[in-house]
Order: C-alpha cells, then sequence, then structure tokens
C-alpha cells in the first residue's frame, strides 16, 4: 500500500503550486522554488546546474532510507520485477521511493530535471575523491596556490575529499562556498587577461598538476563500445517489446504458435537490426576519438622546465608548447604567445585556414571572454582543430594554457550531442500517444463486454480472462510503431539515393510543415567564387572613376595595392596559396608572392609578400606582414602591421564599408561615401572598404592594441567584387514562393547587395516595396530611435523615444504603401536594437522581413528562434561557414558543406545547392502524409477485428488461428510493409499537409470507416441469420451435398487449439473433444472483415497532392492484387480441405454475391466520402502563413542513452514525431 501511494500519484511534480502529502516527506520538493530552498529539507535541496546554459538543470537532494530501500526490494519481489521495470522507465520515482528529501550537501543521490519542455528526469549517485594520497597537501592549507580557485572551495577538509557527480559525461564537484555543483574540468572564467599571463605563463608545478588532475580527470574524450548484451538488455525493456511480450505470453498461453512465432522472429529480427546498428555506431564513434587520447604533447612545467607526455594527463592550467609542425589540438586552449594557424573545419564546415593570435596582457578587472567581447574566439584553439602552423614571438615557439579538457572541451561537445541529443517534441508524438489511449479505452470497453458474455455464459474463470485479455491485443496492434517508423525509413534511403543525407530521422516529418526557409546568400543562392571587378579610390573629396580589371593586367602600385597584398589572412602551405577565397582573389589580382620569412630576428615569424615577374613596378623590393588582427563576423573588418623592407611601418584596414568609415579620418571621406556605395551594392556587387595609415618613427610595433592601430586611417576607396547567382537559384525560389512558402535572406554582406540579389533571385518581386529598417541606440542613454525608408522614393520618416515606450512605427508599416506588397530589410545592428527596445513590433517587422544583412552567427540563430516564437516551421540552408549555430536550431538545418561541421545540422547535401531544399520538404510531406495513412490504416485494422470479434463473442464464438494468422501477417503485415513505398509527389502544392493526427478532418475520416466498417459486420452478422437456408446447428443446411464430405471427416487438429481457440471446461479440465468455430456468422463475418482490411488500405492510399499515385506504389498494388484474389478465391471457392483448415463453411453463391456487393457498396461510399472531403487537401495548412500552437524547440536529443540516431526497422513510439499545425496571423 505504501508503494502504491507513491506510484499512484498523477502527473509529474512541479517546483510551483501546492506540495503532495504523502508518508511524511516524500513530495516536500514539490514546493515553489523559492520556499524549497529553505523549510524542512534544509536550506539547499534545490539548485540550478549550469545556470543560463543550454544544458541547465534542476538537481534536488535525496538520502537513500533503509525502510523505504527494504519496502521497495520485497516489491521488487512481489511483483516479480515489474516494479522494478517501472522504476526503470520512471527514475524518478525510484527515486522518490527509495529516498527522502534533504539538502544537496547531505545527499548520496542527486535528482536531476531538465528546465526545457521536456522536463525529462535522471538520477545520479553522488562519489567522493579522496586527496589523502597526496602526502604534500596539508590539511589546514590550500590546495592549490591560486586561493581564489575553484578548486580550492571543492575540497572538504579535514578529510580531503571532494563530493562529485557525472552528469553527461562532465564532471561536477560541489562548491562548499557556493553550495551548489560545478565544473571542473575548465579553467575558471573569472581570470582576467593578466591573470592567465601571470598564474599560468609558466606553467603549473608537478604537485599542483597532479592536485588538478585527481579532481578533475583525465583528459579523455572516451566513447566506450557498449557490449551487445547490454545493447540487447535496452531495447528488450523497451515497453514497446515488453508490450509484444505480454501479448505473446498470451498467444502461446491459447496455442495460437503459428502468429507467435511469427511475432517473435520478426522481434527478433528487429531487435538484431537495431543491436547491429547501435553497435555500429558506437565502434565509429569510439574509433572517431580514439586517437585523441594520445596525442604526443609537450608541456612547460614550473621548476621543471619542458616535458613531453601523452594529452590524457593534461590539466586546466597546463602549459602547451607548440612547435612548429602539424598538431591535432588534444583540448581546448588560450594562445598567450605567437601565432597560430589552425583548420577549423571541424567546427565551422570551412575548411580554410584561419588566423589565432596571442591573448593580451590587458591590465583590466573585466573576466578575460567580456574583455575581448564578442571576438574572444580568435585568442581559443579548440579541441579537434589541426594547428597547420606556428609561430613563436622571436626564437621562442608558441605556447598555450589550458582552457578545458575532455568533454568540457568543442570535441567534447559535439561528440555529447551526438550521445545525448535534444528531443524533439513534436505534436504527432502527443497525439499518436492519446490515440494509442484512446484504442486502449476501445479495449477496455470490449473487456468489460467480454467478461459479461462470457460469465453469463458459465465459462470457466481462466478461459474468461484469457479472452478479455486477448482483446487488448486486438484493440492495440503491437505492429503499429513498426508500420509507422517504415515511412521514415523509405524516405530517408530515397533522400540518401537523391545526394542528401540524414543523421536525425525524427526530423524527415516535420519537413513535411515546413513553411519559411532561411538562406545564406554567398555559397548558398550565390557562387562561392568572387570575381575581382574593379577599383573605386578616394582622392580627397571626391572618388575616382572606377579602375576596372582585365584578365592579366595587374593593379597599378599604391596604398590600395599594398592593403590588398597585405590585409588578408592567406598562408603558404606546401608551396601553394590557400586562405579565404575573397582574399585570394584579391591577391592574386596584384601578381604579388608570398613566401615564409628566412630572418631569426624582429620578421622571424613575419610573412614576405613579394613583386611576382608580373606585377606592376613598385617603389618597393617587398613587405613583411608583422602582425594581424584577424577578420571576424562579429567586427566585420580586419587589419594588419606591416614593414618596408628597410622602411617604415604601415596599417593598412579592410572590411565592411560602413564599419571601416568608423575609424577613419573624417576629412578623408568623400561625402558621397553613400551614394557612392549604394550605387554598387544596389547593381549586386560586393564592396569592400580599405584604409591605411603610416606609423610615426620609432613607435614599437609590437605593443601597438588594436584600439591603437585601428584608429585614425585614411580612407583609400572601394573594392568592387562581382558575386554571382547560382542558375538554379531563381527557379528554387520562384517554385517555393509558389507553394506559399516564404523565403529570407540572412547574410553578412551589405544591406544593399543583398536587397539586390534578392531582387535577383525572386524574393522581392516585381512592383514590391521595400522598406529599410533602421535602428540606433546611444550608449549610457535610455533612448532609443527607429526609422524606416522606402528605398525607391528615399523618404525617411523618424521618431524615437525611451526604451519603455516605444512607438516607433505605430504598430504597423509606414503609411502610403497602398495595397502594393512590401518587404522589411535590416541590418544585424538594426535587428539588435529592435530586439531590446522595440521587441513589441519585432514580430511584425519579422512578419513581412525579407532580407537581414550583415548578421553576425548569434544573431541568425536568434532570428531563426524569434520565427520559430511566432510559430513558423523554419528550415535554415547555409554552407556551414558562419550558419551553424542557426542550423542547429531550425527545425530543419541543410548544411551545404561536406566538413565535418554538418553534424550540427540534420541534413546534408552532397551537391552544394538549394536544390535540395524543395527535394527535403517534397520528401518530408510525403513522409508526414504516409504517417497518417499507416496510422488511419492500423487503427482501423484494429477495430475492423475489434469489432467481428465482439460480434462472434456473442455467440461465443470467435475466428480460428488460420483465419487470425491470415489477416494478421498475410494481409495487415505486407499492407504495412508496401504501402509507404509511395514516392513523393514531384509538384510543391500551395498547402501543407494536416499537420496533427486529431485535427477534424482525419478523425472524422477514420470515426466515417470505422461506422461503415460497423455497418457492414453487423449487416451480414444480422442478415446471414435470416437466410432461409440459415441453421445455427446444422452446416449442412445451405449446400449440403458439397458438405458432406466435409461433417463428415474429422476436425483439422488446428482448428481449436490456436490463441484465439474457444475452449469449453468444466472444473477447469477440457472436453476431448473440441468444438470447431465454423458456423455461418464466423464465415461471413471473417470474409467481409478481411475483404474490408484490403479496401480500407486502398482508400487511405491516396496520392496526390503530397504523394505519387497509389498506381505507381508498384509493389502495393501487386500485393494487394495478389491478396484480393486470396481473399476472393476464399469467397467463391468451396473446397473442403481449404474450407476446413480455415474453419469456413459453405454458403449459397447467391449469398457470397450479396456479401460482395455489399463489400462493394461499403468501398464506394468510403471513397467517396474521402475524395469529397478532400482530407489531405482540406486539411492542409497555406504553405505561407504561420500558426499559434506551441513551436517545437529546435536541436534535437532523442533518447538521453542512445548513441546517435538508428534506422531500425521496428522502433519504440519514441519514432514518432510531433509536427506542429500553423494558423494565421494577419499583417
Amino acid at each position: 500500500v505504501y508503494l502504491a501511494g507513491f506510484l499512484g500519484m498523477k502527473g509529474e511534480p512541479r517546483l510551483q503550486g501546492r506540495p503532495h502529502r504523502l508518508c511524511g516527506t516524500a513530495w516536500q520538493h514539490l514546493r515553489s522554488p523559492k520556499a524549497s530552498m529553505g523549510g524542512r529539507h534544509g536550506e539547499n535541496h534545490r539548485t540550478l546546474l549550469n545556470e543560463g546554459e543550454e544544458a541547465e538543470m534542476e538537481t534536488f537532494g535525496y538520502k537513500t532510507h533503509g525502510f523505504r530501500r527494504a519496502l521497495c526490494i520485497a516489491g521488487y519481489i512481489l511483483s516479480c520485477g515489474i516494479l522494478l521495470l517501472v522504476f526503470y522507465w520512471k527514475p524518478a520515482w525510484d527515486v522518490w521511493a527509495n529516498c527522502v528529501p534533504c539538502d544537496l550537501q547531505e545527499a548520496d543521490v542527486v535528482l536531476l530535471r531538465t528546465t526545457d519542455e521536456f522536463h525529462m528526469y535522471s538520477w545520479k549517485k553522488v562519489t567522493w575523491i579522496s586527496l589523502s594520497s597526496l602526502d604534500y597537501i596539508r590539511r589546514d592549507s590550500a590546495v592549490v596556490a591560486d586561493e581564489s580557485s575553484l578548486l580550492n572551495r571543492v575540497v572538504r577538509k579535514p578529510d580531503l575529499k571532494v563530493r562529485c557527480i557525472q552528469v553527461q559525461k562532465i564532471r561536477y564537484a560541489w562548491d562548499l562556498a557556493a553550495s551548489r555543483f560545478q565544473k571542473v574540468g575548465v579553467l575558471e572564467e573569472s581570470h582576467t587577461c593578466a591573470d592567465i599571463h601571470v598564474k599560468f605563463g609558466s606553467g603549473l608545478t608537478s604537485k599542483e598538476r597532479d592536485t588538478r588532475k585527481l579532481i578533475c580527470g583525465p583528459n579523455t574524450i572516451e566513447v566506450e563500445i557498449t557490449p551487445i548484451w547490454k545493447l540487447l538488455v535496452k531495447e528488450v525493456l523497451n515497453l514497446f517489446y515488453v508490450f509484444q511480450l505480454f501479448s505473446v505470453c498470451l498467444w502461446l498461453a491459447e496455442d495460437y504458435i503459428e502468429y507467435s512465432v511469427a511475432i517473435v522472429l520478426m522481434s527478433l529480427l528487429s531487435m538484431a537490426l537495431t543491436v547491429y546498428d547501435l553497435r555500429k555506431q558506437s565502434v565509429k564513434l569510439h574509433r572517431l576519438v580514439e586517437s585523441h587520447n594520445s596525442v604526443p604533447v609537450k608541456v612547460c612545467r614550473r621548476q621543471a622546465g619542458l616535458q613531453a607526455m601523452e594529452s590524457r594527463h593534461l590539466v586546466p592550467g597546463d602549459l602547451l608548447v607548440l612547435e612548429r609542425g602539424r598538431l591535432m589540438l588534444p583540448c581546448d586552449a588560450i594562445l598567450i604567445s605567437g601565432v597560430c594557424i589552425v583548420n577549423e573545419g571541424m567546427l565551422t564546415g570551412e575548411s580554410i585556414p584561419v588566423t589565432k593570435t596571442c591573448l593580451p596582457r590587458d591590465n583590466g578587472q573585466q573576466p578575460w571572454q567580456a574583455s575581448c567581447a564578442d571576438d574572444y574566439r580568435r585568442h581559443v584553439l579548440f579541441c579537434g582543430t589541426q594547428i597547420i602552423q606556428a609561430k613563436g614571438d622571436g626564437r621562442e615557439p608558441a605556447k598555450a594554457v589550458v582552457l578545458r579538457t575532455g568533454f568540457n572541451t568543442a570535441k567534447g561537445d559535439l561528440v555529447r550531442s551526438i550521445l545525448y541529443p535534444k528531443p524533439m517534441n513534436f505534436r504527432l508524438y502527443r497525439d499518436a500517444i492519446r490515440f494509442l489511449m484512446f484504442l486502449i479505452g476501445i479495449a477496455g470497453i470490449g473487456m468489460v463486454y467480454t467478461v459479461c458474455v462470457f460469465a453469463l455464459n458459465g465459462e470457466a474463470a481462466g478461459e474468461v480472462v484469457k479472452k478479455a485479455l486477448d482483446v487488448i491485443t486486438i484493440a492495440v496492434p503491437p505492429a503499429l510503431p513498426a508500420a509507422l517508423t517504415s515511412g521514415i525509413i523509405y524516405t530517408q534511403r530515397r533522400l540518401k539515393r537523391k545526394g542528401i543525407f540524414c543523421i536525425s530521422p525524427q526530423r524527415i516529418n516535420v519537413c513535411g510543415q515546413l513553411n519559411l526557409i532561411c538562406f545564406d546568400k554567398t555559397g548558398t543562392l550565390t557562387e562561392d567564387g568572387l570575381d575581382l571587378w574593379g577599383l573605386v579610390l578616394a582622392k580627397g573629396q571626391s572618388f575616382q572613376n572606377a579602375c576596372s580589371f582585365s584578365p592579366g593586367s595587374p593593379v597599378p602600385w599604391g596604398p590600395a595595392c599594398g592593403a590588398m597584398v597585405s590585409c588578408h589572412s592567406l598562408v603558404l602551405l606546401d608551396g601553394q596559396v590557400q586562405g579565404d577565397p575573397l582574399d585570394l582573389k584579391m591577391f592574386e589580382a596584384t601578381h604579388w608572392e608570398i613566401e615564409e620569412s628566412k630572418d631569426d630576428g624582429e620578421l622571424a615569424c613575419a610573412m614576405i609578400v613579394k613583386p611576382g615577374p608580373k606585377a606592376s613596378h613598385a617603389p618597393i623590393r617587398g613587405m613583411a606582414i608583422l602582425h594581424q588582427f584577424p577578420f571576424s563576423s562579429a567586427l566585420q573588418r580586419m587589419s594588419v602591421i606591416v614593414q618596408e623592407f628597410s622602411g617604415d611601418h604601415h596599417i593598412f584596414m579592410k572590411g565592411a564599408p560602413e564599419r571601416v568609415t568608423h575609424f577613419c579620418h573624417p576629412n578623408s571621406v568623400p561625402p558621397s561615401f553613400t551614394s557612392q556605395l549604394q550605387f554598387y551594392t544596389s547593381r549586386g556587387f560586393r564592396v569592400i572598404a580599405l584604409a591605411h595609415k603610416t606609423l610615426p618613427a620609432g613607435m614599437p610595433a609590437a605593443s601597438l592594441t588594436r584600439e591603437d592601430v585601428e584608429s585614425n586611417l585614411t580612407f583609400l576607396g572601394f573594392l568592387i567584387l562581382e558575386n554571382r547567382l547560382k542558375r538554379e537559384t531563381r527557379p528554387v525560389l520562384e517554385e517555393l514562393t509558389a507553394a506559399r512558402i516564404r523565403n529570407v535572406m540572412v547574410t553578412g554582406d551589405n544591406i544593399q547587395t543583398a536587397i539586390t540579389v534578392a531582387r535577383e533571385a525572386g524574393m522581392i518581386l516585381p512592383g514590391s516595396r521595400v522598406i529599410l529598417v533602421e535602428a540606433s541606440a546611444q550608449v549610457g542613454r535610455p533612448l532609443a530611435s527607429i526609422t524606416w525608408k522606402l528605398v525607391e522614393e528615399s523618404k525617411i520618416d523618424r521618431c524615437s523615444g525611451p526604451e519603455d515606450r516605444h512607438s516607433a512605427l505605430g504598430g504597423g508599416p509606414p503609411s502610403g504603401l497602398g495595397s502594393s506588397p512590401f518587404h522589411f530589410c535590416m541590418s544585424g545592428s538594426s535587428y539588435e536594437v529592435i530586439t531590446q527596445s522595440f521587441g513589441h513590433l519585432l514580430p511584425k517587422l519579422l512578419l513581412n522581413g525579407t532580407v537581414f544583412a550583415r548578421m553576425s552567427p548569434a544573431q541568425k540563430a536568434s532570428l531563426v528562434q524569434e520565427f520559430q516564437k511566432m510559430d513558423y516551421f523554419v528550415g535554415m540552408c547555409g554552407d556551414g561557414a558562419n550558419d551553424c549555430g542557426a542550423l542547429k536550431v531550425a527545425h530543419a538545418g541543410i548544411s551545404l558543406s561536406e566538413q565535418e561541421a554538418s553534424v550540427a545540422s540534420p541534413f546534408t547535401s552532397r551537391t552544394p545547392s538549394v536544390e535540395c531544399v524543395p527535394e527535403l520538404i517534397r520528401q518530408g510531406r510525403a513522409a508526414l502524409v504516409t504517417s497518417f495513412c499507416m496510422f488511419k490504416y492500423m487503427a482501423l485494422y484494429s477495430i475492423i477485428q475489434y469489432l467481428g470479434i465482439l460480434l462472434l463473442y456473442w455467440q461465443l464464438n470467435t475466428f480460428g488461428n488460420y483465419q487470425f494468422l491470415f489477416q494478421d501477417l498475410a494481409i495487415t503485415t505486407l499492407i504495412g510493409m508496401t504501402m509507404s513505398l509511395n514516392g513523393a509527389y514531384p509538384k510543391l502544392v500551395p498547402f501543407r499537409p494536416a499537420a496533427r493526427l486529431t485535427s477534424p478532418p482525419l478523425l472524422l475520416s477514420v470515426a466515417l470507416n470505422i461506422l461503415f466498417s460497423l455497418a457492414l459486420q453487423v449487416c451480414g452478422f444480422v442478415l446471414v441469420q435470416k437466410q432461409p437456408w440459415y441453421s445455427a446447428d446444422d452446416l449442412l443446411s445451405a449446400c449440403a451435398p458439397r458438405n458432406t464430405s466435409l461433417m463428415g471427416s474429422p476436425a483439422p487438429t488446428g482448428l481449436s487449439q490456436g490463441v484465439h481457440g474457444m475452449r469449453n471446461s468444466t472444473g477447469g479440465e477440457e472436453k476431448e473433444e473440441e468444438e470447431s468455430y465454423q458456423s455461418y456468422e464466423n464465415t461471413t463475418v471473417w470474409l467481409l472483415s478481411t475483404i474490408n482490411c484490403l479496401l480500407v488500405a486502398v482508400v487511405f492510399s491516396k496520392g496526390k497532392p503530397f504523394r505519387q499515385p497509389v498506381h505507381k506504389n508498384y509493389v502495393f498494388v501487386f500485393v494487394l492484387v495478389v491478396q484480393l484474389a486470396v481473399c476472393l478465391f476464399f469467397l467463391f471457392a468451396s473446397l473442403d480441405e481449404l474450407y476446413a483448415r480455415m474453419e469456413l463453411v459453405c454458403t449459397p453463391s447467391t449469398w457470397r454475391i450479396a456479401l460482395l456487393v455489399m463489400l462493394m457498396v461499403t468501398f464506394a461510399v468510403s471513397f467517396t466520402v474521402e475524395v469529397s472531403r478532400g482530407l489531405f487537401g482540406e486539411g492542409g495548412l497555406s504553405g505561407g502563413q504561420t500558426g499559434q500552437e506551441d513551436s517545437a524547440s529546435g536541436g534535437g536529443r532523442p533518447e538521453p542513452s542512445r548513441p546517435m540516431i538508428t534506422e531500425g526497422i521496428l522502433r519504440p513510439l519514441s519514432c514518432l514525431i510531433r509536427v506542429h499545425k500553423a494558423a494565421d496571423i494577419k499583417t
């Protein structure tokens, strides 16, 4: 009773609301967050883990209670393990039943719950790490030299122990001061730039390293190869297979051997394929990270000098020595001296060299990340990336301080996202559960009916229980999950044949609901390569005429040429110049050459550029690039310090024109700057601004900060590059627009260039008006302003106001637009201001927003999430360079990159073409409709069989073994395997499939067909009894001459030994002679229900407008024809042996024709109703509309303990996908 009280609690516990009270304090953790911090559970029962991060969780403290533990063990034994299985499925119940709440600092068990919409529970055992083996640690002193270090706060004294939990491969230690669990495999974020240089610039001592290693753990990313027996046990314990086991046991108890064996074989095959797939993925992932743990590295030890070791021994704070040569980074590290060229293809998707510079020696008091603002990544070497080239300062090698180790690193985070992906929360899944609950409710009604009928007729109690339980296996078909998953598997294979790879099959169905696609511009809508068009130089207060580049002609020497040959991130690797395509095209136009420095002095780390044989005459022999301030998307610029051979030092800058002019002397920028920039960007050119200044003689270049360098520059002019549309871009966007799917451009390029490309691509149609939205906020002042400009008319309206009262747009677009369509366009900076200061206007702007330019990677991801809040189903298509964040959070991220970063995206196209987008939507729509078709068919099949059984139960009759076997295996299983083979319809229609199983059209379809089937079987059941030849006792009355031999022959042995065999027993003993199920009612109902299953399959297999017509599914049509031929053979052929085996009886030909007529009428009515209502069209949603249903969060983690996504044939209901219905939001 005590345990039942726990397990009988309804609903999931929440932190808000009145607490449940049961047996003391078991449910007190359900109190409000504020109250739960104190009170009878102590001061710290609940805290947050990873507060503010994506992986944020709530933690609750519990202590194992001996008496409760004993009761649970008794429950395990008395329930034959069922209670243990329930606890396996519900880990929170396990903790609540075995433990009592307590302070976290006293807990030996920690219950965790995610703070997202899923509220997934797990629990972890608290472990202890003892430091007593380290003899040098004194019990009354700090364990590490840095007294502010977290490591000093996690050691409990005087016993020198650390309390830890390990969650998703990351170790957390109990912070005694903060009273919460904290990550220990990372360097503290509170360190300033100066702290990192001073505290870790000389390395750690051997003692401190040993202490850190014991607390933080080894620097390894270990993915164990899961043993086959473990995979098998996990698969067997799945709820789906447990239900199958229950069904098989019931069938075997009733001697329904044939179908039981078939189901067992199919389940074993399914489990074998699933275990093989999981094992294969486990091995693949293990091999992917195996080499990470044994990388040879060199570290600098304080007082001990340079030491060589394996990377597994690295700890946060170690000083890595990066010598020349390639190295795969085994950890995240902060570069504190020198310059490194790395390949970050694993993270960004672009396999181009990236320059990393050392962390400045800033004396500020801000944490180092905050002092570097958004550009801190330029100082960080990420785990898994490859160091191509490392250059130190002078003769010293480059050095880096270890920042994060193990699974805390960038590569570890990538592996954890594979091991523990974020779950998808689509409405289809919840609807499927509700529908199954409905079927279980129907089964419950049938059980009550069965008990009443059989008990009133004096049947034995054992037989009554079997028959009642049998109803559950009929009403809830065990093959339902397999049938639903088959459509996704077939679609995944079709996508693979078209060069689109999917690592998250659950997202295929949601692709059928996409109604907004965000496109990156460069490399996605336009060609990857850029053609150098010309140079527009500034002279005084005006621009000179454009200087066009002809093939083969070099750029004339001058400051602009100096910027082109030096202001880039190109490197020389294996004799080849490599780098960003824009930099490469710009440098090649000068006909200069790059070579490595052979100087051992000041120019040891410099890159040398010299005029080539075809370069124009220059007054200098060459230049040395002394220092680079690399380009970043956040800063939108880069700068370099160069020195002429035996000459002056110069500063060159290139970047976005709007940004570069901020660092130029105002007198050097011509007044016509804006109009000249708009002239070229409005024609679709990509414009890069150049700037320059000469350093005063004697100024030490090495000590200059970026702020010193980027000031008082002279504006040089524009570098004009041409970026052409891909030939397939416009047709694809036109196809999406015709299907009422919104197209949005999200780019880092200039906004005028983006608008022009949007016009050329067809995003902005001729006659549409473009409104440029600009918002600005003054630092330190509570005022923000927003302006809009009709681009063609250059008409500006302005208003401003305080942040808490925004009336800028008056809630709508500017007046005077008339009825012509309009498009809002804005830059990333304006988007940021609107988000922060004009939040209530953002949805109105996004509703007609088409072009978003100068967007940083974080802003791209934010924009996708804002669209999702408006209940759009958002797809993101990009090349992976700066789109990884947006690809992750979108409902369907489509990467056009073949690099490893494509793992961030659920879909990857082998061909870098946007043609994959409409193809993915077509296949997604087909898969979604297939899921609905299969669900409707499986539901109708079970209801048809359920109705037939209940009718026969009225006469204490039922179907025979082979009758069930034929329906379940020969009919339903084959249809379930072939019905999903329909391909996608080639044309995208301007509406989407229905998004919910519970949508009125789909429910009406199921309900009407249930009524038609009920009417059909009841008519057959009643009318057969009214026939003049009918006799309940004489089965020869219909065609006596033909049935003499049948009735005179002994009954076949299989007629009454199946799971549905009816036995008459007295006192628990069977009669010696078992009755056959042969009757006119049995024959009539079985033939009607069997053929009706085929007819329902035809009705629900409607193809257009989302799937290919049913007649093109040749395998399905062939199966149907063969099945129908066999059923008609059963109907009209009176073969004695066949009828005896199938437990059928002979009926007159007129009755057989009457049955066929009834079936044809039912089919005609059902098909007419299905077609006339246009379920797939009427139930669909406009592709361009948004919805008001709750939107799915992107990203994905199916089951937290399951590595990667599988393609098993039979998967549990977790494979279902909930898809959101969209509704209108009127502009």
